[in-house]
């Protein structure tokens, strides 16, 4: 999901008050800052104590076999779900517990109670009220289908089995019938968006869903209210979707009847494609109101499967056109990637790029973290702001060049968090929203030789205010109980620019690039903790970063460094200086102080955060030879520093 930096970076300007009430004795505790009980629990077989999943790690598996139909003379979605849910967990489970995220849509639900008046991103618009209309549940056995008990509580469902799911590989099927009218704003997720030429469907949250069960909190059954995203378990997914004729699917996974759904011209240009680097269009503007583009007919069912996957969505419109290029992945391994818009941005210079940035995008995360892992990347612009599902993202129709560069890059990035790694997003959006914004950035240095550098870039005094200033929340705070204004901050920028400081203060981008490839490894198609993140990453680089952990991630700790003092060695500068500084508010960090001595000698001094663990003042001393003119800490600005006027020695120099 992509959120706007306007207010963020608006609150920028109040950084001299902040500067204004900074500290002037310390606040500083080393006890608190290196206190020695930080992890809740040791490791165990399950979670090891070094950050992986240990022997017996475990978690439960559901598969999804889908056929749908869209109406698009009243904008309904109609299905049938049959899930196999297997339980791979040491305990049997009497119940499953079921996402119904369509019923945010209900003028009863939670989420609406929850909206405030002045609405927002993530409202019940228009007073729409819509919901999952659940026409029956059976469970089948033996090839028979019989009715099961079930509960209907706001966004869940609550199956009472007969039997229990045996533990250690029991399994269940049950099915599903459906149906739901789709919103025309789903709180910016899914909705459809009116064109030209037709309405541009994005179809998500568009069948009931299991709920994760693990090992560390069993049913994980948070209530949908629009602003914190999912937790899903994996699984494959084989889902058929009915279609006018006339209109053209994309959808997560891999398109299984091509042959059926496209005209001869638009398979040779598929086929085309997937050995151009360049974008081949499948269906041109022109070609839209041209019946010849789609086969006759009155209706078509496009059939898709994705697999190890915890999710699917798809989009369908009368008025896509549809391009598509090749993604060169790590070891020879090919993708598609494809982008379907309507023709009234066909001519733009961005969504005429967008098949382009999809492929690049895709091909610098996958030579920095892990291979892509789905046959197609396809990015839909229709009336969703910005939102990821595996394999396909909606993106706004309104985006433009560099814009579209920035949600498309991160949207897709979201295919390594949560996609690949499956964080819990519910409780922890820094896990996928703070760890995307940071490859983000870097992906924006890469692309076309920096083409858009600097528009996602992290400076430190930027972000003064946000992340400390008087309204600002820890970054540990859960999304439904984050003020929306803080969200870009908590869970986009704060935790990102964590990630930053640790590659290039703390660790070093060697350090910190293996320890973070390793965690995406370890935890690829698996749900980490925190804590699993923190453990594999120390254990990786070999640093215990529990003060890092508990100050910028666990608490809202401030920093802020300060030069107190130079003086020389028997009152003589060629004998040396002793340079006293501070760390006058609670967080602690490595130092880098830069001294230019009068004589224009210039040199940098790196000092460990080990320091600060004597308390909150430190001498130390330089070996100058003749006086010095200015002594200055953190001199690139990369810390984001409450008070930098105490930064420089002697201050106003």
């Amino acid at each position: 999901m992509m959120l706007s930096t306007k207010r963020i970076l608006t609150g920028c300007l109040l950084v001299a008050g902040l500067q204004a009430a900074a500290q002037t004795t310390s606040v500083y505790d080393q006890h608190e800052a290196f206190a020695p009980f930080f992890y809740p629990a040791y490791g165990d077989e399950v979670r090891a104590a070094d950050g992986t999943p240990g022997p017996k790690y475990w978690q439960n598996k559901a598969d999804y076999k889908i056929d749908a139909t869209l109406n698009d003379a009243n904008h309904q979605v109609s299905g049938a779900v049959q899930i196999t849910y297997t339980n791979n967990s040491p305990q049997s489970l009497p119940f499953l517990w079921l996402q119904l995220d369509q019923n945010i849509y209900n003028q009863q639900s939670r989420g609406v109670a929850a909206t405030a008046i002045a609405g927002g991103r993530w409202a019940n618009r228009n007073a729409f009220d819509g919901g999952y209309t659940i026409k029956s549940v059976t469970l089948i056995q033996n090839g028979k289908s019989t009715n099961v008990t079930y509960d209907v509580i706001d966004t869940r469902m609550k199956i009472s089995l007969p039997q229990a799911v045996k533990s250690n590989g029991g399994s269940t099927q049950i099915k599903i019938t459906y149906e739901y009218t789709v919103p025309e704003y789903g709180t910016d997720r899914t909705g459809r968006l009116q064109t030209k030429n037709g309405w541009i469907y994005e179809i998500a949250q568009w069948f009931p869903r299991l709920c994760v069960y693990d090992n560390v909190q069993g049913w994980n059954t948070l209530p949908y209210l629009g602003q914190g995203e999912f937790y899903l378990e994996y699984g494959d997914v084989t889902y058929n979707i009915t279609v006018p004729a006339n209109h053209i699917v994309v959808g997560s996974g891999e398109l299984l009847n091509p042959q059926e759904v496209l005209t001869a011209e638009q398979q040779k240009r598929w086929a085309a494609a997937r050995n151009s680097d360049k974008t081949v269009m499948l269906r041109s503007a022109e070609e839209v109101t041209n019946p010849v583009s789609r086969p006759t007919g009155k209706s078509l069912t496009w059939k898709f499967k994705c697999t190890n996957t915890r999710d699917v969505a798809w989009a369908s419109s009368t008025s896509f056109v549809w391009d598509a290029a090749r993604i060169n992945l790590p070891g020879g391994k090919k993708s598609l990637a494809m982008s379907a818009y309507p023709a009234e941005v066909a001519q733009d210079s961005a969504w005429g790029r967008s098949t382009e940035y999809v492929k690049g995008a895709i091909e610098f995360y996958s030579d920095y973290l892990y291979p892509y892992t789905y046959p197609m990347a396809v990015n839909v612009a229709g009336i969703v702001g910005g939102m990821e599902y595996p394999g396909i993202v909606f993106c706004s129709a309104r985006a433009k060049r560099g814009g579209l560069w920035g949600v498309t890059s991160h949207e897709f990035g979201h295919n390594w968090f949560p996609m690949i790694v499956g964080s819990n997003e519910r409780k922890f959006p820094w896990m996928d929203e703070g760890f995307n914004t940071f490859i983000n950035t870097l992906a924006e240095k890469k692309f076309n030789n920096g083409e858009y550098a600097g528009n996602r870039a992290m400076n430190a005094r930027n972000f003064v205010m946000p992340f400390f200033g008087p309204n600002s929340e820890s970054i540990s705070t859960i999304p439904d109980v984050t003020n929306p204004a803080n969200l870009g901050t908590i869970a986009y920028r704060k935790p990102g620019f964590g990630l930053q400081l640790l590659r290039e203060n703390v660790l070093g981008e060697a350090r910190f690039d293996s320890a973070f490839r390793y965690y995406v490894h370890q935890w690829a198609f698996k749900h980490p903790t925190p804590y699993d993140f923190f453990h594999c990453i120390e254990n990786n680089a070999g640093e215990t970063l529990d003060w890092f952990w508990r100050g910028w991630y666990l608490n809202n700790w401030k920093i802020d460094q300060s030069v107190d003092d130079v003086a020389y060695v028997q009152n003589d500068p060629a004998q040396g200086s002793i340079i006293t500084i501070s760390n006058l508010d609670k967080m602690p960090m490595p130092v880098i102080a830069e001294i230019t001595e009068e004589n224009g000698k210039t040199a940098r001094i790196k000092l460990p955060v080990e320091i600060w663990q004597h308390g909150a003042t430190w001498k130390f001393a330089y070996k100058s030879t003749s006086k010095l003119k200015k002594v200055v800490i953190d001199p690139d600005n990369t810390l984001p520093d409450v008070n930098n006027k105490n930064n420089t020695w002697p201050q106003g120099s």
